[in-house]
């Protein structure tokens, strides 16, 4: 029971000595041992000598070891190929192997539900999910005397059918899953279940559940480790809840409590209490992987608030300890992490007028991506999207509609969905003459009746393009209508950019309007925001606004001081253009299918100079 069961085939010799001493004797062949002990140096070298632990493992086979030694090392093999190379096929051929052999060796459940739960996962990242559901399904019929393994298999399931947008199976298999581990007498375990069983049903009051998890979690008794592990499953769902439904305010009290939880499970040691209930051996993540995972969320945050400096810094530490862990461990969810932290910090570059910046990180999730087709299949919609985004700040809107129309095509997510429309709706009205396409996606995307997702931020997003529409076609009154609106929205949840955007196109309506005095009153405070976030764009605005300003009342040197400002803005932001345009992976916005988009990719074409584009809304 000291060993870590999940890892048992990362640290084939100690987990090999280890047995063996529990036993009092040893029971492999010195050979073995000493084949297993350099394969695992040269796993755990810095950097890893993946292609030396291979062929020492590769050694045991020809020597015909018994069914036991072969399948271990088969499953070693296939888990050393699968989180260390793109060698998919040999992977898979190690542990199809390791499932076959296993199956006919009694009292061998590590190795045989190890090498399912891996064969699985490969399938899944092959899009081979039809035929990982049926070989989980036959592990867990197997596994019922084996707590642990039957609970992870289950959970493994789960997640497939919720992958598959098929909530019901999930919620079965999870219900399952509680009413095992209440049998089985485990608690900690079946308060996994119950947290993701409520919150998959999506009942109407959410807030009552999630208060109702909290409070199951802080009266628990059990281990610090169980109990802080808990803690950070529950915060983690709390978090990602609130950021889904863009209340960015409403969040940091939870998001706060989840930073100071890490740092807490982080002191303490795995070894420290030890529990006697096998299924009590179930850890959701590794606290390395939770660590990362809180990362992500925090820039998850700081991005829709409009931290973007903040939002920098976190990914920086996230990805620092990405290449880390992934030195020992590739596991597919750490490949899942940086591209979503990528995919975040790319929308902060686009922002703040590193277009080209944005650009190389495109083309680096492309490369992520391409490696699995499971990955590549799961962010394929927002990869076009990013595209779509990078367009419009580089004034190619041909190009933005083309790549949000195949997002569109390619995407079942609401939120996701609604973002696109939104922007896309931004390139309609910039073009001026699709005015036909234009009120068809306001229609479906209307923040007054039927909005369809429940986020707040995307609400008052829609808000904002609508004021934006109204101020094109010059009925002033109703986009102040709208924006005020997106105001009351976005100041209540501190949705900085949305307030900055909107209070810089209120500021530009009362110019127009002619009424000075307001305009100043909602520009430099748009200026501000800008600067602290800090928008580019909306700077580059707001400057152009201040100068027109104070010319008309006659403040010639605050006239020239905003002038100059405006200069230095566009040199900035044309000086990035032209760099961005430049590269070669500029190419990138003609490609419909991203699949093959890196290998395609040509000398690049010059764009069009930069001109006034309409900010994106994150």
């Amino acid at each position: 029971q000291r060993l870590r069961r999940a890892d048992a085939s990362q640290r084939p010799a100690r987990a090999v000595a280890a047995v063996a001493a529990a036993a009092g004797r040893t029971p492999y062949p010195s050979w073995y041992l000493a084949l297993l002990g350099l394969a695992e140096h040269f796993r755990t070298s810095s950097p890893p000598k993946v292609r030396l632990c291979v062929h020492c493992l590769q050694a045991v086979l020809p020597r015909k070891p018994p069914a036991r030694m072969e399948a271990r090392t088969h499953l070693q093999l296939g888990s050393v190929l699968y989180h260390h190379t793109r060698n998919g096929d040999q992977a898979r051929g190690h542990l199809e192997k390791a499932w076959l052999i296993s199956q006919q060796i009694p009292q061998f459940e590590d190795v045989k539900f190890e090498a399912a739960s891996l064969l699985s996962e490969l399938y899944c990242q092959e899009n081979s999910v039809d035929t990982a559901k049926p070989l989980l399904r036959k592990a867990i019929q197997i596994s019922q005397q084996t707590p642990y393994w039957h609970c992870r298999l289950l959970f493994q399931l789960a997640q497939l059918h919720t992958l598959e947008k098929d909530l019901v199976s999930a919620c079965d298999l999870l219900g399952v899953g509680a009413e095992y581990a209440r049998v089985v007498g485990s608690e900690y375990t079946r308060k996994y279940f119950g947290f993701l069983l409520l919150m998959e049903r999506k009942l109407q009051e959410v807030h009552p559940l999630l208060t109702l998890c909290g409070q199951i979690v802080e009266n628990w008794q059990g281990n610090p480790i169980q109990k802080e592990s808990l803690r950070v499953f529950f915060l983690v769902l709390q978090v990602t809840h609130y950021l889904d439904a863009g209340q960015v305010k409403s969040v940091k009290p939870c998001l706060k409590q989840l930073q100071q939880c890490i740092q807490t499970i982080s002191t303490l040691h795995d070894d420290e209490i030890l529990p006697s209930n096998p299924a009590d051996l179930f850890h959701w993540l590794p606290k390395e992987h939770m660590c990362v995972l809180v990362y992500l969320v925090t820039v998850m945050h700081s991005m829709q608030a409009g931290y973007l400096e903040k939002a920098q810094k976190y990914t920086d530490k996230a990805l620092m300890q990405l290449e880390k862990l992934k030195m020992l461990d590739c596991s597919p969810i750490l490949s899942s992490f940086q591209v979503i932290l990528l995919e975040h910090i790319i929308m902060c570059r686009l922002v703040t007028g590193h277009k080209a910046t944005a650009l190389q990180e495109i083309s680096q999730v492309c490369q992520l991506c391409q490696q699995s087709p499971r990955l590549f299949s799961n962010h394929a919609a927002q990869l076009h999207t990013l595209l779509g985004l990078y367009c419009i700040s580089v004034n190619c809107m041909d190009n933005a509609e083309a790549q949000f129309t195949t997002a569109l095509r390619l995407t079942t997510h609401q939120e996701l969905w609604a973002f696109i429309v939104t922007n896309l709706a931004s390139v309609y009205i910039r073009e001026g003459n699709r005015h036909q396409e234009l009120y068809s996606l306001l229609e479906r995307i209307n923040p007054d009746h039927n909005f369809p997702v429940s986020s707040h931020c995307l609400r008052a997003a829609a808000f904002y393009i609508r004021g934006l529409f109204s101020f094109f076609q010059g009925r002033y009154n109703e986009a102040k209508r709208f924006l005020r609106e997106t105001l009351k929205m976005s100041n209540a949840e501190d949705l900085n950019r949305l307030t900055a955007c909107s209070l810089v196109l209120l500021g530009h309506i009362f110019y127009v309007l002619g009424n000075h005095r307001e305009s100043n009153n909602m520009v430099v405070p748009a200026m501000q925001l800008a600067s602290k976030i800090p928008d580019m764009s909306v700077q580059l605005w707001s400057s152009a606004l201040l100068r027109d300003l104070n010319k008309a009342c006659g403040n010639a040197m605050d006239a020239h001081e905003a002038a100059q400002m405006h200069q230095n803005f566009s040199q900035q932001l044309l000086q990035d253009h032209i760099e961005a345009c430049s590269l070669p992976e500029h190419n990138l916005i003609t490609v419909s299918n991203l699949h093959l988009a890196v290998t395609t990719i040509s000398e690049a074409k010059q764009c069009a100079l930069l001109s006034f584009t309409i900010p994106f809304f994150c």
